[in-house]
């Protein structure tokens, strides 16, 4: 494990990392599981207007965290039509804070993208996108971004890990 540590410290890093918000960081759809608005129940839990809790992958909170004190710049872009939903789950979550942007819209993930790159100035080579959709993990690739399909489990420390050596790869002579 140190050994890992040590190689990703040298490697080129991404100037942005990349979230989708369903089945990444989320083990749930917004828009099917789901019904907005959400709260904090007096157990701690958060919960939609029938009382089903909802909770993040058990990785993500630390994930995120390691990553900012990392200095790793943040985003998320994600096609919820509940944007007041996925918005209030963030927050929920104590998980905004994390994030410089935040592209959150039905419509296409390449749209998500450019707007990432216009307000960020980072260019799509210098990204790293995870997501669990094969459909935008196809879309991104031909952007040139760096992309990592989240497998069931979603975000973990290990699948972070991965998707550095694979993005610092592009890089090697």
């Amino acid at each position: 494990m140190e050994n890992e540590e040590c190689l990703a410290n040298e490697l080129k890093k991404p100037s942005l990392i990349v979230f989708d918000l369903d089945l990444t960081l989320w083990s749930f759809r917004v828009d099917k599981s789901a019904k907005s608005p959400f709260n904090l129940s007096r157990k701690g839990n958060i919960t939609d207007t029938k009382g089903k809790v909802f909770k993040t992958f058990p990785e993500v909170p630390e994930v995120l965290k390691e990553l900012t004190e990392d200095n790793y710049k943040l985003a998320v872009a994600s096609r919820i039509e509940d944007i007041p939903g996925a918005y209030q789950l963030l927050h929920l979550f104590e998980l905004t804070h994390y994030f410089s942007y935040k592209e959150i819209y039905p419509g296409s993930k390449t749209v998500h993208f450019e707007q990432l790159c216009r307000k960020s100035g980072v260019d799509f080579n210098n990204m790293l996108f995870f997501d669990d959709d094969k459909r935008n993990i196809r879309d991104i690739s031909k952007l040139g971004v760096t992309v990592i399909q989240v497998p069931d489990s979603g975000i973990t420390s290990s699948l972070v890990k991965s998707g550095l050596v694979t993005f610092a790869s592009k890089y090697k002579l």
